[in-house]
């Protein structure tokens, strides 16, 4: 398996202090050097009376989505206007949410992630603090019991915590350590809220992709509680159900000739041939030497696989194929770092959590080398012809 280590600092909220740490090949997190202290202004929410963890049974897989690997800047075919979402800052379209009875899987998988995230602020002592899921919430659950939304598409809330604080951490080291990382996209369920609780630094551009009604009816409900992007900053969405994802965030202002950094989590991934397809797409954008981090779900047509080695080692190869080198972690040693005791559920979890960096050269980077190419060798035949 190769190896690819990744630092990152710890949150001065953490057990650790603010240290700064590093991944290893194993998962483990590795103290490296004080911390450069970066911190989001948030409301202080009131503690709940204790953490709840929950059973959470399967439903069925929510339809495929197809990605087309079509490269986005060379293809002639006319776009329907407004096809593709454009700022976040322009009111959106998404209207009401549908009637309880209504709601699909996926709105349900979304809405008990904000709830874990809501739970996990009132925490005496949370991982992460999300001021703004209660705002989502209200949209139309406030006064539903928490069992109500227990199992949906979704790890244990345990699990989840982990997951949401050591993405909020890798990506926060990642832009802070370099000036390279400002073209961010988000692979969301479409009530993320990442864009408007963490530190961006200036001339960040945030692509979200997630289903379109979702993300819609959040940033309606979020631009009405107030919530802002940092200034100098935009944030782009693309929904999920578009005929090609390529395109659409082209269309959005993507660039292949700037490094990109890419998270995944919550992002609707019904089978590994989805993820498949996600990697192409992600492959073909993401300029050489870019970085996808995330959490991978269980895939139900991956349920032959002994055990997580042999999951992990489908995965790896699905990685190298599309031109990525990835390593994974391990949710015990991520629980070991903050402090926390997490047993193994295997049964219960199935996913895993992964760095990966791209080895190949995007679409627009070859694109750009061989217009670069035809004008050296047009140059060497107008200098030859001048010579005769």
């Amino acid at each position: 398996m190769a190896s690819l280590r990744v630092s990152f600092e710890v949150g001065p909220d953490s057990t650790n202090h603010g240290a700064t740490v590093g991944v290893d090949i194993a998962g483990h997190l590795i103290d490296e050097r004080p911390a450069c202290d970066v911190r989001t202004t948030m409301p202080v929410l009131p503690p709940l009376a204790a953490p709840l963890l929950w059973p959470h049974p399967r439903l069925p897989p929510p339809p495929p989505t197809a990605f087309s690997s079509w490269n986005c800047q060379t293809k002639s075919r006319l776009l329907q206007p407004g096809l593709f979402a454009t700022g976040a800052d322009v009111p959106g379209r998404g209207g009401p949410l549908p009637e309880p009875e209504q709601r699909a899987p996926l709105l349900l998988a979304a809405l008990r992630a904000t709830r874990l995230r809501d739970e996990e602020s009132r925490r005496p002592d949370p991982l992460f603090i999300d001021p703004y899921a209660a705002v989502l919430l209200s949209l139309d659950v406030a006064d539903q019991t928490s069992e109500s939304l227990v199992s949906h598409l979704m790890p244990s809330a345990e699990h989840y915590r982990l997951t949401t604080r050591y993405l909020d951490d890798t990506l926060q080291h990642l832009i802070s350590r370099s000036d390279n990382f400002r073209q961010i996209v988000l692979l969301t369920d479409g009530m993320d809220t990442r864009p408007y609780r963490l530190s961006w630094p200036k001339m960040s551009i945030m692509y979200d992709v997630s289903p379109g009604r979702i993300f819609s009816t959040a940033a309606q409900q979020l631009r009405g509680a107030g919530a802002k992007i940092p200034r100098n900053c935009v944030l782009f969405h693309t929904p999920l159900e578009s005929p090609d994802l390529q395109e659409g965030l082209c269309k959005n202002g993507f660039n292949g000739n700037r490094p990109s950094l890419w998270v995944l989590q919550g992002l609707p991934l019904p089978s590994s041939s989805s993820f498949k397809s996600l990697l192409l797409v992600i492959s073909n954008l993401a300029m050489k030497g870019g970085i996808f981090i995330g959490e991978v779900p269980h895939f139900p047509d991956w349920t032959a696989a002994a055990d997580m080695v042999s999951e992990q080692d489908r995965l790896e190869n699905l990685f190298f194929t599309q031109g990525f080198r990835v390593s994974f972690v391990l949710y015990e040693n991520v629980a070991k770092d903050f402090g926390l005791d997490l047993a193994p559920q295997r049964e219960q979890c199935g996913r895993v959590l992964f760095v990966a960096e791209q080895l190949r050269f995007s679409d627009a980077q070859m694109e750009s080398f061989w217009t670069h190419f035809e004008r050296t060798e047009e140059d060497a035949d107008e200098e030859g012809f001048e010579e005769l």
